[in-house]
């Protein structure tokens, strides 16, 4: 195979990896291709796309919170330096590595920036009851736009799981309008390998406060419709896979055996079935 289909299916590879199994992929890649220098220049493509989906975060030096790497945090003009809005600061992102480097401050916008800080303060507090380890990042837009992004990770390989939430909500004052994604991948490979792959993209209204008056009374409220909306998915989903369980599978399965009885399992070792064949055997003429 030609360097540049092994690095196309290399890509492949990397994009389909599991939550917290990146690692594992990229060290499979490696004995396949058994070029260094190859991989980490034909993978960077792959790897960068891979973690702006997958919504990677990175600890930024001398902080004690994590940071959401996206196109949405992305520095204008700069491929691979991103904000923290949080810390007033713009990182250098090191996608093989998964290290931020060359720290900068800068200045966020006076207008936004209170209620950008109100809507993280509302999300922080939501997280920390919903999503233990969960980081989100907020971030502005435009002057009546912002993001909410939220991710939690849950990495139980000893167990055969692993898996991912994510989040994103685009908050258009203007509008008067809220565009969500919300995306779960979980991993299951004991004995096989399984994985569940949703998407739910909800849209719903402002109340009519948060559009009037930016605080931090209409942030929280923003945040309550958020909760909401990730409540009544997850109990979707729950029903739904309580239906597969209860109908759908069992709906695979025979009713009754193909003689038409219910088996007695509890006497079935005390079945002489050979007995019972031997007296058949007239029936069919020896």
């Amino acid at each position: 195979m030609h360097p540049d289909e092994q690095m196309a299916v290399a890509a492949k590879f990397i994009l389909q990896s599991p939550p917290g199994e990146i690692n594992d992929v990229l060290n499979d890649v490696r004995n396949i291709i058994s070029d260094d220098e190859l991989l980490q220049e034909g993978v960077q493509p792959a790897l960068r796309q891979y973690n702006l989906e997958q919504f990677v975060v990175v600890d930024i030096p001398e902080h004690d919170h994590q940071v959401i790497i996206s196109d949405v945090g992305r520095v204008e003009g700069e491929q691979d330096r991103f904000r923290d809005p949080q810390a007033k600061l713009t990182f250098h992102f090191d996608h093989l590595r998964l290290e931020a480097s060359d720290v900068q401050a800068y200045e966020p916008d006076e207008d936004t920036e209170p209620f950008r800080s109100a809507l993280e303060k509302a999300t922080l507090a939501y997280i920390g009851d919903h999503f233990p380890g969960g980081v989100s990042t907020v971030h502005t837009i435009t002057a009546s736009k912002y993001a909410i992004q939220i991710v939690a990770n849950k990495y139980n390989p000893s167990n055969f799981w692993s898996g991912r939430w994510r989040s994103e909500y685009i908050v258009d004052i203007s509008e008067g309008k809220v565009q969500s994604k919300i995306l779960i991948n979980v991993h299951y490979f004991e004995q096989g390998n399984v994985q569940l792959s949703t998407t739910f993209t909800p849209v719903f209204d402002l109340p009519p406060a948060a559009v009037s008056s930016q605080n931090a009374s209409s942030a929280s409220k923003i945040i309550a419709l958020i909760e909401a909306r990730e409540s009544e998915h997850q109990e979707a989903m729950i029903q739904t896979y309580f239906d597969m369980s209860e109908k759908t599978f069992k709906g695979l399965r025979r009713a009754l055996p193909i003689m038409r009885q219910k088996l007695d399992w509890d006497k079935v070792t005390g079945y002489k079935l050979g007995a019972e064949l031997a007296g058949t055997r007239g029936a069919f003429g020896n």
